[in-house]
């Protein structure tokens, strides 16, 4: 489905916040890759995707009243059978129900396979009034709230600009392999933000963008999750 498809059924929706889903599915057609996700509306469709994308899976939840599933107890990891899935799917929609009130609405849950641990970094995209879109790049998790060390280019990038982004950063080390970790694999990092600007220009209307986390292996890296919110 193209992101002009995506984003008419959500403005037909009312919506401007596109579904963890959607995102992915517009972005992976930009190129960018990602954990691909599929909605489950019952736990036996959560069971039955699960079998399908492979164990460990995630369940995350999908709901236009939920900006951070993992504050309201809406994410389940490391989930390793048909059980642990199906006990995970009426686990999320209790928790919601029971952070949010019972009138919050539920559409289901993403299903998605379990990506193996990386470093965490994000890449986001906000408009500015004088500027127009900026791109953000740093450390990801909760440690881009904690830390808040970002850097910023203003939308187009050029190659330049994407090197300079991952190497100003404070926490630039732990990219190249602080202690014995393995480093992330700056090239591919440097390549996903120069495809991210592109895709941002090609869509105006796209408002705000978050990959966080970006899982940065020393072989690739893959957006784990996504939000974007369109104009």
């Amino acid at each position: 489905m193209s992101i002009v498809d995506v984003i008419d059924r959500a403005k037909a929706e009312g919506r401007t916040v596109l579904t963890e889903i959607e995102s992915k599915q517009v972005l992976e057609e930009a190129g960018i890759p990602t954990t691909t996700a599929r909605l489950a509306k019952t736990a036996e469709e959560a069971v039955n995707a699960a079998k399908e994308f492979g164990y460990p899976a995630v369940l995350k939840v999908v709901s236009p009243d939920v900006t951070h599933k993992s504050d309201v107890g809406g994410v389940r990891l490391g989930l390793d059978s048909p059980e642990a899935v199906a006990a995970a799917f009426g686990e999320i929609a209790q928790a919601v129900k029971s952070a949010l009130g019972g009138d919050a609405r539920i559409d289901g849950v993403a299903v998605q396979k379990m990506a193996r641990p990386g470093i965490e970094v994000i890449i986001g995209m906000s408009k500015d009034p004088q500027f127009g879109p900026v791109l953000m790049f740093g450390l990801g998790g909760i440690l881009v709230e904690v830390l808040k060390d970002i850097a910023f280019r203003i939308v187009p990038l050029e190659p330049r600009d994407a090197r300079q982004m991952v190497r100003e950063i404070k926490g630039f080390p732990v990219l190249q392999g602080f202690r014995g970790q393995e480093p992330a694999d700056l090239e591919t990092l440097e390549k996903l933000l120069l495809k991210v600007s592109a895709f941002v220009e090609a869509h105006p209307e796209i408002e705000e963008l978050d990959l966080n986390p970006v899982f940065a292996y020393k072989d690739g890296a893959i957006a784990v999750d996504a939000r974007i919110v369109v104009g």
